[in-house]
């Protein structure tokens, strides 16, 4: 009998919750030649379904037993910092804490036999009957049996045997066999209680207290902290479907009873069936059976069990990292948990000082944040990414406050292979950086002059006074005006000298070294449909993609990524050299490294003078100059609202020192124009972004404790010069003076700015549900 084997569980403690069950009985003793028919029969069951299933040996099945300890169960996945100690966030739904045997109370044994095995205690471990049954089965061609002793049930799931299969019912009955002689009843019953799943993440059921009840299986918790009978009756029950059928949800719910009403019904039977068999095995008096009540104390499902950090600007950083890895060896191609529960170590690029820094200033509802940007209307959302010159690594990225929501810095592909993120936005003057960088490249000096009047007509571009977009306009003036030097244009940032510029180097060229610096993307109308589409530009030559873009490329009209352009403020800062961006440094398992990154360099085709002449050029802008003594370059940008001659949707400020780039993007969440908390619309690159820009790049230098003097700019030589610079040409001089910031002269643009909700742009389900960016049709409007 069933009481009698409860002998061979520990007494109740008088303090347990199972206090009051009777004393179980002796064992009764069972006669040897009892216990050798059984074997017999068992033998006979085993060989008949192994027979029946044209398997040949078993050695492969018996050859070992692994414990709980040993078992590989999903586990979950930590994400790290840079520095390999700091979690970033924790994944998966695996939750395990093993409990030994003896240091567990007694109501979980107890309902887990009621429910599971009421012969356990006096079964050899196989049900032999349903194993002869199956392989009659086999045999007759009859329905095949599923029924398992928990000696079976543990053996399967030690072996991960799934499925109800003739072999499988072979390898569960032949290892339950060598788990009876190995191991004692207490033995097992504690390796199948630590390792069986009871939903929601929970294996074992130490995690289940916990996840369902808030309680714990430990005897020497204080009583009210330990799991009840009436309540390991319910958990006991979701043992039979742990969680819902993925083909049919609704109507196999299981036996949660916060899944839905049905599951609710379904765990209230089988509680009931489970506390007859506890009444029948004498576990409980009948009259205690009639005053337990079933539980109302069940934790409701918390979608984000298992996983934490992920609720955080950092949540994010793992959308990418995930991505990232789902593209390489040796993830590529897996399940889509499977690095999420797979137990790795994965180590980050994100310095935490740097991300520290970053969400200080870029998030604008804190204190932190500069003054300019703090306090502003709840529609503000700014995004910030920081790369490493020289080896690509994100150091920082903030692309919203939550790491679940929106994200307005990049885009990734989730585990579905679907684009997601609202990352894309158009970029305006700061774009110029590539087209200035395209001229140096084809020795093209910054002192040389260009034609620079306030409007001018373009007829090779289409942009002429009789066409519907009409001539191009500057958004600015400056004291060099009609006849500038591109470098006083770019510090100006006068569209009329840009856009000639672009007409002169070709589209493709300007698109080849944005692409080369690190613009791996950007976005375009297409003929017919009024939402922006991706286009690759990685991978492929401007020539290839040239089609995609008008003359308007050159002045920031079609959408980047803040992640991409920081990635080809970078490629400046390591004197021409870029590196792929990238979020992952290493994986490892247990002693095992399974993933490290490769910092592979590629050159943008830009000499030392080259790069020198940039970098003098973009230090002359008055927004890019630090009060740290660092050397320091960067461009403003500005893309108007629709048709609005006064209002601005999206604002940038972009730039690098030798050490770090960093790319700060500043609009609103459902693509209206930025308006002030004052009601003004005066919010450009160089008042919006720019201080935000500052500031960070002030902090995140400061926390890196790097030295200058070691990230100096070197002076370009000006070659073919007779007469010195209009300015002084040291990088940390002040710029010739601005012009005011005016709007008056802007002309309306020929197209309103339409909507986006296609992917990449789009695709992801934010907190808030902007209305993302999108990239106007070719446009009267000026970028700044």
């Amino acid at each position: 009998m069933a009481v009698g084997y409860w002998s061979r569980v520990p007494p109740t403690d008088k303090d347990d919750t199972a206090a009051g069950a009777p004393e179980p009985a002796a064992a009764p003793q069972t006669t040897k030649r009892a216990r050798r028919r059984k074997r017999i029969l068992i033998v006979l069951a085993v060989l008949a379904v192994l027979l029946g299933g044209g398997l040949v040996t078993t050695v492969y099945y018996v050859d070992s037993v692994p414990t709980p300890s040993e078992l590989e169960l999903p586990e979950s996945t930590t994400v790290y910092y840079a520095d390999g100690r700091t979690p970033i966030a924790k994944l998966g739904a695996e939750n395990r804490t093993i409990v030994p045997f003896d240091e567990m109370n007694d109501s979980a044994k107890k309902a887990i036999v009621a429910a599971e095995d009421r012969t356990f205690w006096t079964n050899e471990g196989i049900d032999f009957t349903g194993v002869l049954r199956a392989a009659w089965a086999n045999v007759t061609g009859g329905q095949r049996q599923g029924a398992s002793t928990i000696t079976q049930q543990y053996a399967r799931l030690a072996a991960d045997l799934k499925g109800v299969t003739y072999s499988r019912k072979a390898r569960e009955a032949a290892i339950a066999w060598k788990l009876d002689n190995k191991y004692s009843k207490e033995e097992i019953l504690g390796f199948y209680l630590n390792t069986v799943p009871f939903g929601r993440g929970a294996y074992g059921i130490e995690a289940a207290a916990q996840t369902y009840f808030g309680k714990t299986v430990r005897r020497d918790a204080p009583a009210a902290r330990q799991l009840t009978v009436s309540e390991a009756m319910v958990l006991c029950a979701m043992v039979k479907q742990p969680e819902a059928n993925p083909d049919n949800p609704e109507g196999l719910p299981g036996y949660d009873p916060e899944r839905s009403p049905l599951a609710r019904q379904n765990s209230i039977d089988r509680w009931g069936y489970i506390r007859d068999g506890m009444v029948k095995l004498e576990y409980l008096s009948a009259d205690e059976a009639a005053n337990l009540e079933y539980p109302d104390n069940v934790k409701p499902i918390d979608r984000k069990a298992g996983q934490s950090g992920l609720e955080r600007p950092t949540g994010l950083v793992v959308n990418h990292v995930l991505s990232e890895l789902r593209q390489v060896e040796p993830f590529k191609d897996k399940p889509a948990d499977y690095v999420r529960n797979g137990g790795f170590k994965i180590v980050t690029t994100i310095d935490k000082r740097v991300q520290d820094a970053a969400e200080a200033v870029a998030d604008i509802r804190r204190d932190t944040a500069p003054e300019e940007v703090r306090g502003q209307p709840k529609n503000w959302q700014a995004a910030l990414v920081a790369v490493e010159p020289g080896t690509g690594r994100v150091l920082g990225y903030y692309g919203g406050n939550d790491g679940t929501g929106a994200d307005y810095a990049g885009w990734y592909y989730d585990e579905n292979g679907k684009a997601r993120g609202f990352g894309q936005h158009p970029p305006g003057s700061s774009f110029k950086v590539y087209d200035l960088a395209a001229a140096v490249g084809e020795k093209i000096s910054v002192k040389q002059h260009f034609d620079s009047p306030d409007t001018k007509e373009f007829p090779a571009s289409g942009r002429t006074k009789g066409s519907p977009s009409g001539p191009i306009r500057n958004a600015e003036q400056a004291a060099c005006q009609p006849d500038c030097a591109l470098w006083e244009a770019t510090v100006a940032s006068l569209n009329v000298t840009y856009f000639e510029l672009t007409e002169r180097l070709g589209v493709d060229k300007v698109i080849d070294m944005a692409t080369r610096a690190g613009i791996d993307s950007m976005w375009a109308n297409k003929k017919g449909d009024p939402r922006p589409q991706r286009i690759e530009l990685r991978g492929h030559s401007g020539q290839q993609v040239a089609g995609h873009f008008s003359t308007e490329v050159g002045i920031g009209q079609y959408g980047v990524t803040v992640l991409d352009h920081a990635n080809g403020m970078a490629s400046f800062a390591a004197g021409g050299k870029r590196a792929g961006a990238h979020f992952v440094r290493s994986v490892e398992k247990g002693d095992d490294r399974l993933f490290e990154e490769k910092v592979e360099q590629t050159g943008l085709g830009l000499d030392r003078e080259a790069i020198n002449q940039l970098n003098w050029t973009l230090s002359q802008v008055k927004a890019a100059g630090l009060d740290n003594d660092w050397d320091s370059a960067g461009k403003t940008g500005t893309w108007q609202a629709g048709r609005s001659t006064t209002q601005n949707s999206h604002t940038w400020m972009v730039g690098y020192t030798g050490a770090l780039a960093a790319a700060v993007w500043l609009g609103t969440t459902d693509g209206k124009p930025l308006r002030t908390r004052t009601g003004d619309y005066d919010v450009f690159g160089a008042n919006g972004p720019a201080p935000i820009w500052r500031q960070f790049m002030r902090d995140a230098t400061a926390a890196l404790k790097l030295d200058p003097d070691e990230y100096r700019f070197e002076e370009p030589k000006f070659p073919g010069q007779t007469q010195p610079p209009s300015t002084p040409s040291t990088p940390r001089s002040t710029p010739p003076p601005q012009a005011p910031t005016s709007t008056a002269q802007r002309p309306a643009p020929s197209t309103p700015r339409p909507t986006c909700d296609e992917p990449p742009c789009a695709s992801a389900t934010p907190t808030r549900n902007p209305t993302p960016s999108r990239t106007p049709t070719p446009s009267r409007s000026p970028a700044r």
